[in-house]
């Protein structure tokens, strides 16, 4: 070989690395853009009738470009905490539910909520009732849930 040829396959070679690495580098910036980003927004507990339940409601915010999902809720109001959701006028117990990339789970009365069966006390209107919220992928949001009178209603 002589040097004109082996100058030349080093320079595509030196390409090729630099092409590669800069590729490498720049798929891993994109991993954490694309990750889920969770808030959670208007929470609240209507004051429960009876110790036996209590149901609450918000709306967990995704602004990352991945879903994930709500998996499991734990508070010290109840050890047996469902979540549910509503399909015509049946309320059957999931095991997760879907947070979509750039967009919402909305908890609500007659939609998707949380049971608290068999409560430790029954908490009354201006208690704040504190939960944590487990998701697939993202870390444990805690969440202080104000409860409000049995007949609230959020506002749109």
């Amino acid at each position: 070989m002589n040097r004109r040829t082996t100058r030349a396959r080093l320079r595509i070679s030196l390409a090729a690395a630099l092409a590669l690495t800069a590729g490498l580098a720049l798929s891993g910036c994109g991993t954490g853009d694309g990750a889920p980003k969770l808030a959670v927004a208007d929470p609240y507990m209507p004051q429960p009738v009876t110790q036996d339940m209590a149901g609450a409601f918000f709306v967990v915010k995704n602004t990352g470009g991945t879903a994930d999902k709500l998996t499991s809720v734990t508070s010290d109001l109840s050890k047996d905490i469902s979540i549910h959701k509503t399909v015509g006028n049946k309320m059957e117990q999931v095991k997760s539910l879907d947070v979509p990339a750039n967009g919402e789970l909305r908890l609500g009365r007659g939609g998707s909520h949380l049971m608290f069966m068999g409560l430790k006390n029954k908490p009354v209107e201006g208690d704040k009732v504190t939960v944590e919220l487990h998701f697939a992928t993202s870390d444990t949001i805690k969440v202080d849930v104000p409860v409000k009178a049995a007949d609230y209603v959020p506002k749109k």
